[in-house]
Parts: C-alpha cells; structure tokens; sequence
C-alpha cells in the first residue's frame, strides 16, 4: 500500500506558479485519494494559465511515476467555490491596520503588534503597503536592503526579507531611501498587487498589512485583491484624529466593503516623563479610543503613552517589543493577546471574508 504521508511530501516539491510556495501548502491538493497502486487527486486550477495548468499537472505526474513505480496516476482538473482563497491561500489572517490621518503611529503600531504576536509563537508577515512613506525599512533597520529573487515556472518572483521572525516587503527595498516615490492610481494599485502576487509569501498566521493613511487607491486596490480578515484602527485621543478615523472607520463598514474592525489602538493616550514614571500629562485629550469602540461596537485592544523610547527604538531598527526590561513592551505584548482573542470572536462570529467587488 502507498504512504499517503510520502505522496504529500513528494507533491509539496511542486511549486505554485502564482504563490510562488509548494502546492500543498498552496492548498491546490484536494480529494487525495490511494487505492491500491492507483493516486487520485484533484487540482484546483481556475486561476491558472493553460500554460501553468498544463506544467504543475506534468509535473506531479513526473515526479508521483518517479517515486513510485508501476503506479497509476489520476490527476483532475478542478474550480474552486467562489475562487476566493486561490490568492494568498497559506495566509490564515490578513489583518489591516488603518488610521484617518498620519502621524499618529500606525507604522509603529504595525511592527509592534507583528513582533509581539511572533514571539507568541505565531508566522507572521508585515507588508508595507504606506508607499508614499515606507517607514517599515527604518523600523526593522533594514534601510538599503534588497529582497531576493527566485524564478518559477520562468517568472520571476520577490522573497519577503526576513528580519525579528518576521517575512517583510516594502517599496523601500526597491527604490532609493531618498527617492521621491511618484505614483498614481494605476502604478499605485500595480505595486501592491505585485506584493500580492508576485512575492513568495510562506505560510503564515497573520499578515499584517501597514495601509497608508486614509481611504484612497492603495485602500480599495487592497479589499479587491485578497479578503481581508479584519482591521485595526489606529488614533490618539485628540478629537481631529479621530474625526478622521471615524472616516477610514466606515470605509470598512460599507455594505460592499463589510470587513469587520478587531480593535481600536490609541497612540500617544499620555506623556510619562522617565524620570517620573508615575505621572500622567495627557497633551491630546482623553477618551478618543473609547468612543471610537463604542460606535463601532468593537473594543480598544490597549493605549500606549507618549515615551520617548517607543521613538528611539522605531528610529534605531529595534522596535520597543523586543526590550523585554522596557515597560512598553508588556504594553505591545498586552495588544497583541488581545487582538489574538479578538480575531477568534471575529471567526465565531462573522462568515470568511470575500473579496470586495466594486462596480463603478
């Protein structure tokens, strides 16, 4: 009898030609089947080019009479329910994390929130989707860096730098740190799908993507790409900011877009000075967060004070999380196991998302 353990392991050498990653993890296995000396399995394939089709499906056959001789092999073509999971399919979560307007720390937020959940053992990927300003390359000391290159099925495909545990793309490793990135809609929507399709994503738990302030190309390019699990909204207390996060609050919300809000992030909730720790100045007001949750009927998943270590450390490539002696990143690790509860109640509570089509 043939080991269906040792048929997987000789498919997971089939490469994807979209993923750029094995078919198994790909999940374009299905309906494995072992009866006797005969393997049955269906492919699914409706995203595929008839050329792409017609290698993996060579391919398997290739290496399955390889390995196991005088084997029959059946390999069906199949189309996949709604084709929604053919993009990014060894990605459980593809989280958002959205503000109104900049300056109030989502980039910060973003790598934060990506490290604490890999130390508590999570695969975790960051994309960069600010293109205007990159600040992920600073952040993880990454400035001047290039992502590697790998061919599939004759494409090239971009491989995800890893740095912290955690697979990171951004526009900075392709253009110059000093280079004004000059992009309109079209170019704007082209980049992000590259990150999408063209980079050899691995299997991961949680993709989080740093979206670009507001509710424009980059945003609505995103929701059409790939079904996004859930967002998080990021503020401060201060009523203009959030009046503005209300905005990129309900561009979620609408009825065609419908992707559910895990959690609010308040950033800069107080100023402690370090040499008194026990004191709080809160220079932007109170409550922001809170009122944002309550119209949402979601939850604040925590408030991080103005200290001037969270600065340093985003600034210095090693951000506040990974100083385990730094009060700041109980607070990140705090957030992190919140949104970790909070997109479990999401899976309870709402079907899978689907990717938005917008009619014009």
């Amino acid at each position: 009898m043939i080991d269906n353990n040792k048929v997987v392991e000789v498919l997971r050498r089939v490469m994807d030609p979209n993923a750029g990653i094995d078919i198994i993890s790909a999940k374009r296995v299905k309906e494995l089947k072992i009866d006797e000396k005969q393997i049955f399995f269906s492919l699914e394939v409706n995203d595929l080019s008839q050329e792409a089709k017609f290698a993996i499906n060579s391919e398997c056959y290739a290496l399955l009479k390889d390995q196991f001789k005088d084997v029959e092999v059946h390999i069906h073509f199949a189309q996949s329910k709604g084709g929604n999971k053919t993009v990014l399919p060894q990605v459980k979560n593809i989280i958002a994390v959205a503000s109104g307007k900049g300056g109030v720390g989502k980039s910060t937020v973003s790598v934060n929130l990506a490290i604490a959940l890999q130390k508590e053992g999570y695969k975790v990927g960051l994309m960069d989707a600010d293109l205007y300003g990159p600040s992920i390359p600073t952040m993880f000391d990454l400035i001047g860096e290039r992502p590697k290159i790998k061919e599939v099925y004759g494409k090239p495909k971009l491989i995800p730098i890893e740095k912290y545990g955690i697979h990171v793309m951004s526009i900075g490793f392709i253009v110059d740190p000093e280079q004004a990135v000059i992009l309109r809609g079209p170019r704007l929507s082209g980049v992000i799908k590259q990150f999408i399709n063209e980079c050899i994503w691995p299997e991961l738990d949680y993709l989080i993507i740093d979206l670009p302030p507001g509710t424009g190309d980059i945003q609505l390019t995103l929701v059409q790409s790939i079904p996004v699990t859930g967002s998080v909204v990021v503020t401060t207390p201060q009523q203009v900011a959030v009046a503005d996060a209300i905005k990129a609050s309900n561009m979620f919300r609408l009825e065609n877009i419908n992707i559910p809000i895990v959690g609010i992030v308040e950033n800069m909730s107080w100023f402690t000075p370090k040499e008194l720790p026990e004191n709080k100045y809160f220079i932007f007001g109170k409550g922001g967060a809170d009122g944002l949750a309550k119209k949402y009927k979601t939850v604040v998943l925590g408030k991080v004070p103005l200290v001037q270590s969270i600065r340093e450390s985003g600034d210095n490539g090693s951000p506040a999380i990974l100083n385990e002696s730094d009060d700041m990143a109980k607070v990140f690790s705090g957030i992190a196991k919140s949104f970790v509860e909070q997109i479990a109640l999401r899976h309870e509570l709402y079907e899978p998302t689907k990717r938005v089509q917008i009619k014009t």
